[in-house]
């Protein structure tokens, strides 16, 4: 039987505190053991953190099962590499990297491009469990893996989900007013589009609901750009869920805007779950 884990990387900072303090939550809403890693260039200076992190959090769980590591190497490939079958892995929004994090980016953004299981990123002063409801940001079906947690998630916390559908009017070309309303060519583009968008979410929603009925869904499709719209509602959420779409840069993949700015200004942790290829 595969061992469910959370990891949660740790540096000493603060931030990795709290990061832990949420992944000891997490992982015993689940029953999972923690896995907590420490990545340094020398793996004997990883000890007294460690060492540190167990006796904070056997204190605060003393149910859930607590292993660490040291590994060799930068924190980013690390922690991309010990995500592979885990539930969840956790990190803060800054440390594990000082100047070298902030002249290349942040661990957590350079990590979501590379991780093999949901990330979250501890953001905002919300506790971890406060009854809050959980926010899933959906742009379409490549979204049903973070749909899907954002189900389970929510089920587990015994919290509402509440889900938020943004799409924006695509060009239609300019044409002369049609003799009849709403009749022209460029009018029916747009209902056609208007029907096609707000469809999406409502096909992988309603199967999720059937399989996950005790969570109650509350759905709202706004016509403006995503981030905007998942900033505001952020304020009064647990969480929010949404999937990794991944843009080329001749320096590598790039997150999409929408989780480029979530994982910069969210008013709470943000959960980006990587897209099936």
């Amino acid at each position: 039987m595969t061992l469910h884990h959370v990891v949660v990387g740790v540096d000493g900072s603060l931030v990795s505190v709290r990061a832990s303090d949420w992944a000891a939550d997490e992982a015993a809403r689940r029953g999972a053991e923690l896995r907590v890693v420490y990545a340094v260039p020398d793996s004997d200076e990883s000890g007294p953190v460690l060492a540190s992190a167990v006796t904070r959090l056997t204190a605060r769980h003393p149910e859930v099962s607590v292993v660490t590591r040291g590994a060799v190497g930068g924190p980013v490939r690390t922690l991309a590499r010990e995500s592979e079958g885990a539930d969840l892995t956790v990190v803060g929004t800054r440390g594990m990297g000082g100047i070298a994090g902030l002249l290349f980016g942040s661990v957590s953004l350079r990590l979501a491009t590379q991780v093999r299981s949901p990330l979250l990123v501890v953001r905002g002063d919300h506790r971890c469990d406060d009854g809050r409801p959980v926010l899933l940001g959906l742009e379409g079906d490549s979204d049903e893996d973070a749909a899907l947690y954002a189900f389970q998630e929510a089920e587990r916390r015994g919290v509402p989900l509440h889900v938020l559908h943004s799409w924006t009017h695509r060009h239609v070309t300019p044409e002369l007013p049609s003799l009849l309303p709403a009749t022209s060519p460029g009018q029916g583009q747009l209902a056609q589009q208007a029907r096609a968008e707000e469809s999406v979410p409502r096909f992988s929603l309603a199967r999720l609901s059937e399989r996950h009925p005790v969570v109650q869904v509350e759905s709202r499709t706004v016509r403006t750009g995503p981030a905007p719209a998942l900033l505001e509602a952020t304020r009064d959420c647990a969480l929010v869920v949404v999937g990794a779409h991944h843009r080329t840069h001749r320096f590598g993949p790039r997150l999409g805007p929408v989780a480029h700015t979530l994982l910069h200004r969210s008013h709470c942790p943000v959960v980006v779950v990587p897209i099936a290829k």
